[in-house]
């Protein structure tokens, strides 16, 4: 799971509200989830720049102007206000969540039908905006919630407070429950690099030619193999302050791997890495997929040390990440099973490890009742069944070593096994040449707020929505970073930074 670095680190505010509205939808849950199913083991996979924001929410350090103008009476509202809450207040499934609740769902046609608002409709979808993202079950578990659930419509400020506090309560308890899950022993925590960026493009932007020969390049390189080292030293002290106890297991983002960032991540003390099968199958030069490579764990061995690396099975991760929230629950579960049960049937009872690995977040939304039905249904099927265990990373490799060993690991990520999705337009090539140039700024400051600034820069979502940024966002946010980054370490800020992408 992650998010954005969203927090400005010159006005103290968050951007955009996705950290808190994701973290009230699904960051707890998807691990509470687990005390109904004591057979199941699960690895969930923390990322420091997205926790770091969930505490600033729990602490009420952070908020947002979504935050700002939900807590705002409906009385008092501008009429740039109510602009911007028919623009953004409708911003979650349209089918699975605004259209399960009547007055949502009515408010959603007004908006469409150009129909005006009064006082009663601003502050009723001020509070249905921020009650739908709160994941049903804490719509049933807590008697607030669900008498403000049930009431439906004519709602108070007072309604709208309580949803906006147990939000909060929702937040506080996410790494409260991470780190009691994880001294008991139930799942497992990896850790991902601090600001969430791709390792082996900030190790050397020329890396992408290694995973696509025909990648163009930005104009200007971008080559820092110290950053490397920062965001894996970061990461691992920030998990160590938090759980008490350091990482076993890394999560690269976006799975994205290569051979020259192995050393970093060896001398950090981590002992296992996760990517995608492609990487497998281009490390080991077969161009056919082989079930009999892909569930085992493959063992990397360099002057700086060993690391244990395992390869998800791509079918099985995409078919619950986008295929299976068009099926009813049972129908769902039960392609799941067979597909497990004709491997199981493949390999004649040996040992294998099955890895599904997948984002933790943005499927639920598409799903029926938030992927609840499914994720139960599988749970307890996963739990009955005699040929299969769920386990952590951390516990198979205790029990079966890795014996394959891979002799150089190519470079790549879980997207087509390259970094198109990074590099692979003009746009986000531009965005690069504008890091590079920042980062030469930095060399003998000596200014830990400007530092954090320009790993922020370097996470890799604004790569990724260039070309495809829906509402100029991100692209908007990323100049900003770089235009604050500037600002920090005493510079004016490039004319070209105030120009969209």
């Amino acid at each position: 799971m992650h998010q954005p670095y969203y927090r400005n680190l010159v006005t103290g505010e968050a951007e955009l509200p996705w950290v808190r509205l994701h973290g009230v939808k699904d960051y707890l849950d998807m691990v509470q989830k687990l005390e109904n199913f004591p057979a199941i083991r699960q690895t969930f996979n923390v990322v420091p720049s997205l926790m770091e924001q969930v505490e600033g929410y729990a602490d009420r350090s952070l908020r947002d102007p979504f935050l700002d103008l939900s807590y705002k009476p409906a009385s008092e509202l501008t009429q740039q206000d109510k602009d911007f809450l028919l623009v953004n207040f409708f911003s979650i499934n349209v089918e699975r969540v605004i259209a399960m609740h009547p007055r949502y769902y009515e408010l959603f046609f007004k908006r469409n039908r150009r129909i005006s608002f009064d006082t009663q409709d601003f502050l009723d979808l001020q509070v249905w905006f921020n009650l739908a993202w709160i994941d049903p079950s804490f719509r049933v578990k807590f008697p607030e919630l669900k008498a403000i659930v049930a009431k439906g419509r004519f709602y108070s400020e007072e309604d709208k407070h309580v949803v906006l506090s147990k939000q909060t309560e929702i937040l506080e308890d996410i790494i409260p429950v991470y780190r009691k899950m994880l001294e008991s022993g139930r799942l497992e925590l990896s850790v991902t690099p601090y600001y969430h960026p791709i390792l082996p493009l900030l190790y050397d932007t020329n890396v992408a030619k290694e995973a696509n020969p025909k990648t163009a390049l930005p104009r200007v390189r971008f080559n820092h193999p110290e950053d490397v080292d920062l965001q894996i030293e970061q990461a691992v002290k920030y998990f160590n302050q938090r759980f008490n106890v350091a990482p076993l297991g890394m999560w690269p983002s976006e799975e994205s791997v290569c051979e020259h960032i192995l050393p970093s991540i060896i001398g950090s003390g981590i002992n296992w890495i996760v990517t995608d099968e492609a990487i497998l199958f281009k490390s080991l030069k077969r161009k056919k997929r082989d079930t009999k490579l892909l569930y085992q764990p493959h063992l990397i061995e360099r002057e700086e040390g060993r690391l244990n690396i395992i390869f998800r099975d791509r079918n099985l991760s995409d078919l619950v990440g986008f295929t299976y929230h068009k099926m009813s629950a049972k129908d769902a579960v039960d392609d799941f099973m067979k597909h497990l049960g004709n491997i199981n049937a493949a390999f004649k009872g040996k040992d294998i490890l099955v890895t599904i690995a997948m984002d933790g977040e943005n499927a639920w939304e598409y799903y029926p009742n938030d992927g609840h039905d499914f994720l139960d249904l599988l749970y307890k099927r996963l739990s009955e069944e005699k040929e299969i265990k769920t386990t952590t990373v951390s516990e198979y490799l205790k029990e079966f070593p890795a014996q394959s060993k891979i002799k150089r690991l190519a470079a790549g990520s879980w997207i087509y096994g390259e970094f198109g999705k990074w590099m692979g337009n003009v746009q986000k090539r531009k965005a690069w040449e504008y890091l590079a140039k920042a980062r030469k700024e930095l060399e003998g400051v000596d200014s830990e707020l400007a530092w954090k600034q320009m790993c922020i820069c370097e996470g890799s979502d604004w790569f990724w929505w260039y070309g495809e940024d829906p509402d100029g966002s991100f692209d908007l946010l990323f100049r900003r970073h770089l235009a604050n980054f500037y600002s920090i370490i005493g510079k004016t800020p490039p004319d070209y930074l105030n120009h969209p992408i």
